[in-house]
């Protein structure tokens, strides 16, 4: 027999709680004035917050879309392959190799968090959950219960904190100061330090961030709270600016690529940031660099990042730096730094490396 009933009696978390302590096995339905959303639920584990198949407003392929990780004409071509095929989205993506398993799999968990994050908030509306309704594939991921609800309310509740410290949208976000390189920094701060410019206003910014928005919300704040960026200005909606469109990730080539473009925009700032901070690098001709020296430790934190990024692609760190420049990584100018000397050496298996400045006598 179907459980079912209205919000206003047991909210949404009520019931997938109940759900996740029974371990039960079914998909929950909810419905509010034109909206539906479904959670399909595998022994109590959150499975899928989508049908099966692929309608055009597939959360999944929305999300994909909201991300920047499918382009329009990627997207034409899955609808047209589904619509002849019948196949799952699931499918088309692995098999036409838009994804790996495991890029698949992680898109699909933040994609069920961003919708539970909106499902929890609502207050009116009716509920189904039927039993005999499972997710036919195997699922790409099994969340708790618990635990994916407890990350709903957190992040509806440092929401509310973004919506008050990015009141306007309007506001233009700039780079302050780069991060030490000993601080680590998270994949949402990267993508997003390669197009903070000091140009752009903040609702630019994450449209165009590969992120949710509340993803790109989350690491601005972290980034504001770190005095890494900071708010240099405003500009009135509908006015014309002189700075260039901010540029979308390129959609059609997986990540790997992505991650080339945004280390050679980072690669920008640093040197935008040296330009800025000039006064403490021109120094009279007697003057010694110091290891310390900003530029120095941003050129050697950008060199480091496009290592990694030469693994992720490679499956191993290359043997000499001067290959990251026959790649197109980097240019020859940037793997040399004047009154310094660069020691790069990697290991035989190619899986880790030592990378260094030391100032030249």
């Amino acid at each position: 027999m179907a459980l079912q009933g209205s919000l206003r009696d047991f909210s949404a978390t009520e019931i997938l709680q109940l759900l996740g302590t029974q371990k039960k096995t079914g998909c929950l339905t909810m419905e509010w004035n034109t909206e539906h959303a479904v959670i399909f639920v595998r022994e109590g584990r959150i499975v899928s917050t989508r049908n099966a198949g692929m309608q055009r407003d597939d959360p999944l392929l929305a999300f994909l879309r909201r991300v920047h990780r499918l382009s329009e004409e990627q997207y034409r071509g899955i609808l047209t392959i589904q619509k002849e095929s019948g196949r799952d989205l699931e499918d088309l993506l692995l098999n036409g190799r838009y994804l790996d398993a495991d890029e698949l799999a992680c898109y699909a968990e933040r994609q069920i968090l961003d919708d539970l994050m909106r499902l929890v908030r609502w207050e009116n509306g009716t509920y189904r959950f039927d039993p005999h309704n499972r997710w036919p594939n195997a699922p790409l991921v099994r969340l708790s219960t618990e635990g994916a609800l407890i990350e709903a309310a957190r992040r509806g509740d440092e929401e509310k904190r973004y919506v008050s410290v990015f009141k306007d949208p309007y506001q233009l976000l700039g780079v302050r100061d780069l991060p030490d390189p000993n601080d680590p920094l998270s994949e949402e701060e990267r993508e997003l330090f390669g197009i903070v410019d000091g140009l752009h206003t903040v609702q630019e910014i994450v449209a165009t961030a590969p992120l949710s928005e509340y993803e790109a919300y989350e690491a601005l704040n972290r980034m504001l709270e770190a005095n890494w960026i900071e708010f240099v200005g405003r500009r009135d909606p509908g006015l014309t600016t002189a700075a260039p469109a901010l540029r979308r990730p390129s959609l059609g080539v997986p990540r790997r690529s992505l991650a080339r473009e945004l280390a050679f925009a980072v690669l920008v700032i640093a040197v935008f940031l040296g330009l800025r901070f000039g006064s403490r690098l021109v120094a009279p001709a007697s003057a010694r660099p110091q290891p310390n020296d900003v530029f120095a430790a941003a050129q050697l934190r950008e060199l480091r990042f496009a290592l990694d990024l030469y693994r992720r692609e490679h499956g191993f760190y290359p043997r000499r730096v001067e290959d990251l420049v026959d790649g197109h990584w980097l240019t020859s100018d940037q793997t040399r730094l004047p009154g310094f000397a660069l020691s790069y050496r990697p290991q035989r298996d190619g899986q880790d490396y030592s990378l260094d400045l030391q100032l030249e006598r």
